[in-house]
């Protein structure tokens, strides 16, 4: 089997769009780790805060989950968070979470948009609600964001211009069509930014080390990007702009 190519490399901003607080801490984080450190300006999108994944009230848990957020963003080297406030658990697909995305790609400007695997199978069974319904989203804001003719109040009167995005990366898609190699550094870096959220691994109680099995899952990509370490992804090109 040829080894995987890696996604395009002159690029200058990405944006990755999840639906919680740590989704992207699962192995994508070392790719951001590895892109900033080349100097990519990598923002990060979250749809909701993650407050109702935890035992407390979504209240006092929202804050929590919002630090420890902005402490894994610094691990890899991200200094913009932005959450849309969407409720966690009850993310629904639909024109207002697409107009939400689609203001951020066009505020944003991205070359490229990250998002996690929306498969109504994946990580080993049927895949959480949220990450379907915002991933499905991130996919069509990708192609609204490019069109003046959606959601054109954006562009009448709040001042934004279409924008073409490059391409969108799937992240934890089985079928990977493109891999990112990472280094040890960006791997510590990926670990720090899971450890980040300290009180909701605490709440899920058997979590499995994150210095065991993120270096695990980076190599199995590792293998099919002949690199002891690297982060797969299903690319979708979007074409020229």
């Amino acid at each position: 089997m040829s080894e995987l190519p890696a996604p395009p490399s002159d690029v200058s901003r990405l944006l990755c769009v999840v639906a919680h607080p740590d989704d992207m801490e699962y192995g994508t984080s070392a790719a951001v780790a590895t892109w900033t450190a080349r100097g990519v300006e990598v923002a990060y999108l979250l749809v909701t805060a993650g407050e109702a994944g935890m035992a407390e009230d979504p209240q006092t848990v929202a804050p929590i989950r919002e630090r420890e957020q902005r402490q894994a963003c610094a691990c890899v080297g991200v200094s913009e968070l932005t959450i849309l406030g969407h409720p966690d658990g009850m993310i629904e697909y639909g024109l207002p979470l697409r107009r939400d995305i689609a203001r951020e790609i066009r505020r944003f400007r991205p070359d490229l948009v990250v998002t996690a695997n929306f498969d109504q199978e994946a990580y080993g069974g049927l895949n959480q609600a949220d990450h379907r319904a915002a991933g499905l989203a991130v996919a069509d804001a990708v192609r609204d964001a490019d069109n003046r003719w959606v959601f054109r109040e954006q562009i009448e009167q709040e001042g934004l211009t279409p924008w073409h995005t490059r391409a969108l990366l799937v992240a934890g898609h089985p079928a990977p069509t493109h891999a990112l190699a990472v280094g040890p550094p960006a791997v510590t870096a990926a670990i720090a930014s899971l450890n980040s959220h300290e009180a909701y691994l605490r709440h899920i109680g058997d979590h499995p080390d994150p210095a065991e099995f993120i270096p695990e899952l980076l190599r199995e990509d590792g293998r099919a990007a002949g690199s002891e370490y690297a982060v797969g992804f299903r690319l979708f090109d979007l074409g020229g702009a």
